[in-house]
């Protein structure tokens, strides 16, 4: 069996893409998004979604390094990641910019 290998910048595009392939976790990342500041709070009571749930969703979502947190007891404090989010933001603008066919009558 042939091993395919992928460019970095390919493995992180899929890692924050399977991040985002969820609802809630779409509704978090709006959510944090829309936050003048760190958010300071359980989200579960913000977002409708179970507590166990968002807490799942959201170390999805960190793994992928798209959001932080840190425990500032007796809260958690959670943010977008800015610098991965930039990233991400350009990753897909390039990817989805990218011609579909280089024959524009092919795909009609």
């Amino acid at each position: 069996m042939v091993r395919k290998n992928y460019s970095e910048e390919q493995e992180k595009m899929a890692r924050f893409a399977k991040a985002m392939g969820h609802p809630a976790r779409i509704a978090i990342l709006q959510f944090l998004a829309s936050q003048e500041c760190c958010f300071f709070g359980d989200i579960h009571e913000e977002l409708p979604i179970a507590k166990a749930t968002v807490s799942q969703h959201l170390k999805e979502l960190k793994e992928a390094g798209l959001i932080q947190g840190e425990i500032e007891a007796p809260k958690v404090r959670y943010c977008i990641n800015k610098e991965n989010w930039k990233l991400a933001k350009k990753m897909f603008a390039d990817f989805l910019g990218q011609p579909i066919c280089k024959k524009e009558s092919c795909c009609e």
